[in-house]
């Protein structure tokens, strides 16, 4: 799905939900492959709670944002959470409501948990389950929680939502098809979770947090250095001359690698790539190297060290990265969709071997031209170059 068919998609489901409708979200059928009823806590209504609890048949939940939460003293329910990290807080019901749990009730306390200052204003335990998101929402984590409470962000509604998982008549979970199926027949917009993922990379709703823009003066020419925190890691930009709205931006996008980039390590190509960029785009007279921190094919550096010892023992580098319990290759590229969103650049030239960094990028819609980027093998590097050839399709022409 191109660009701009995710992004009409999330925001007509935004749309629907400020005017106080409901939809129905998907998660990945790799891991809950369920899908909950969704709307935002500052437009509910006793109709749609009753909507909820009669056609989605789950259980009703709140969630929110952290400092929600932490406002009206909400803590957590036990100290370890489910399989997958689901942050129930206390139960509770609005000192406003009788019994709590009719559609009626339930509303009231929906409504409260997203209207008031004051703990003293609910009863615990109650018929409603507040659920805390973590910070980065969907980035951090690609659940319904996370995924509600960047929906009231993205909505510009307070941070609270509620959700309802779909289980269908014969009491077993309602699946993709069925989840489509149900939206369809009551006329509710559908999206997934990986919809709202890439909506917040290529709008960089507040992925990128911006830290400095410095002058940087290298061995291989004269650069600034824009940098970002993702995730709560850096993100570099080394760039030349005008780069902002600039069309087929000369760009590597160069995944750390410390003892390649840092040490002069012979056992991989990565740091003459590095330099090799600098200078070419040193020579272009502008272009951007981003620096992303994904040691080890995005491992981590500790990881990378143990493929390290498993590829001195006879193993190659996929072989290695499997045997520790990871993919061959870990690596996300969307990150750089928010960076050249931020910088207005619609159309790249990218300095790479790489088939796969290509397709992550350009099935979002980026205009992309390969520029070759090979170094001269070495006795050291010969067996990972054509691994990487063999096992990953590099363009590399200067392996056998």
């Amino acid at each position: 799905m191109k660009n701009n068919e995710i992004i009409a998609k999330v925001e007509r489901a935004i749309a629907d939900l400020k005017q106080g409708k409901l939809i129905i979200v998907a998660d990945s059928e790799k891991r809950e492959a369920e899908g909950d009823m969704l709307g935002l806590a500052d437009f509910v209504t006793p109709e749609n709670v009753n909507f909820m609890i009669t056609h989605a048949r789950g259980l009703l939940c709140v969630p929110m944002a952290k400092s929600v939460a932490e406002k009206l003293n909400l803590h957590p329910m036990t100290k370890s959470h489910d399989a997958f990290g689901t942050a129930f807080t206390v139960s509770t019901d609005s000192k406003e409501t009788t019994t709590g749990i009719s559609a009626f009730d339930r509303a009231t306390t929906i409504q409260k948990l997203a209207q008031s200052s004051d703990a003293d204003d609910f009863y615990h335990p109650g018929h409603i389950f507040p659920l805390i998101a973590r910070d980065n929402g969907v980035i951090e984590r690609d659940g319904h929680t996370e995924a509600a409470v960047d929906l009231a962000k993205i909505a510009q509604a307070t941070p609270v939502a509620y959700i309802c998982e779909v289980v269908r008549e014969n009491g077993r979970m309602a699946r993709r098809p069925q989840l489509k199926q149900i939206a369809e027949e009551n006329n509710l917009t559908f999206i997934t979770i990986a919809d709202i993922i890439n909506y917040r990379y290529l709008k960089n709703f507040d992925v990128l947090h911006a830290i400095s823009d410095v002058d940087l003066p290298t061995k291989f020419g004269h650069f600034r250095l824009k940098s970002f925190t993702y995730k709560d890691e850096p993100v570099l930009v080394i760039y030349k001359g005008q780069i902002q709205n600039k069309a087929d931006l000369l760009l590597r996008v160069h995944s750390e690698c410390l003892t390649g980039d840092i040490l002069g390590s012979k056992r991989c190509d990565c740091g003459e790539q590095l330099e090799q960029s600098l200078q070419r785009i040193e020579k272009n007279g502008s272009g951007a190297v981003i620096y992303l921190h994904q040691e080890g094919r995005g491992i981590g550096l500790i990881n990378k060290l143990r493929a390290y010892q498993l590829q001195d023992e006879g193993l190659d580098t996929v072989e290695a990265n499997l045997r520790l319990g990871f993919k061959a290759d870990q690596r996300d590229y969307r990150v750089v969709l928010a960076i050249l969103e931020e910088l207005g650049v619609e159309s790249v030239d990218l300095l790479t071997n790489n088939p796969d960094k290509l397709k992550q990028l350009e099935q979002f819609g980026l205009k992309v031209n390969r520029v070759a980027l090979e170094t001269e093998p070495n006795d050291n590097d010969i067996d990972y170059l054509r691994t990487k050839k063999q096992k990953f399709n590099h363009l590399l022409n200067e392996v056998d």
